[in-house]
């Protein structure tokens, strides 16, 4: 009998670097009252913290970094607290615009833009624009953001082009709903870390990450360095992903 190859290839090699990683960037709120201040203010750490993360992207061999800055959940929190985020994403997008575009940084946005203050959508647009052109690091905020409302929304659009006649039911598969996804340019990340403790996903990219590597991590992410990632990274080097086959 012939042996079964697909059960004993490796798949990728043990040294591998992530290309893709998202970070969901939990435990502003904790660090600052730890800190006896008010959650706002872990937020504006957190946003400092995004900087050193983008630029040390090129040095360790990221290309794609997707973070996770506000959900479709977070809305219930207090309304003190979501306009001051609100404001903050404003401040950073213009505070950080130029030295993004001449970082060599594309930035992208996804998310539901629907329930966004204007003026915050048009800043998210400019953004895009400026730096369409770059291609050394692609940094992906993830903004009004949920994994499950981003599906329902790409059933919908994929619902509408069968409606049409673009697209014939029985040409759906796998393949077909992540090219409504909102990340439907990105490759799928590799690695997905996790700060603060905490032990659950959050409904982050739920299609996407089918088959990634998750790190949970206690470090709060105001304190997420450089260095910090660097040995998350090198941990990766170290797992074996078989995507469902069998090493030897």
């Amino acid at each position: 009998m012939a042996r079964d190859k697909t059960k004993t290839s490796k798949v990728t090699e043990p040294t591998t670097g992530p290309e893709h990683v998202a970070i969901i960037m939990d435990g502003n709120g904790r660090w600052a009252q730890m800190r006896g201040r008010p959650r706002l203010f872990g937020h504006h750490a957190g946003a400092k913290r995004v900087r050193e993360i983008v630029e040390a992207c090129p040095d360790v061999g990221v290309k794609y970094l997707t973070i996770f800055a506000f959900s479709t959940e977070n809305w219930k929190r207090t309304q003190t607290e979501v306009a001051g985020l609100m404001k903050l994403f404003r401040r950073y997008i213009q505070r950080e615009a130029r030295d993004l575009l001449a970082r060599g940084v594309r930035v992208r946005f996804i998310g539901d833009r629907v329930r966004l203050d204007g003026k915050l959508v048009n800043l998210m647009d400019e953004l895009e624009l400026l730096t369409a052109g770059n291609d050394k690091v692609h940094l992906t905020i993830a903004l009004n953001y949920g994994g499950q409302d981003e599906i329902a929304r790409a059933t919908k659009r994929l619902a509408y082009d069968v409606a049409q006649g673009r697209l014939a039911p029985k040409d759906i598969n796998e393949e077909t709903l992540p090219k409504y996804l909102d990340t439907c340019l990105l490759p799928d990340p590799d690695l997905v870390i996790r700060t603060s403790g905490e032990a659950r996903i959050s409904n982050f990219l739920l299609w996407q990450s089918a088959y990634a590597e998750y790190e949970f991590i206690d470090t709060l992410w105001p304190d997420f360095t450089a260095e910090v990632f660097g040995r998350v990274l090198a941990g990766f080097k170290a797992r074996d992903r078989r995507f469902g086959a069998v090493t030897v």
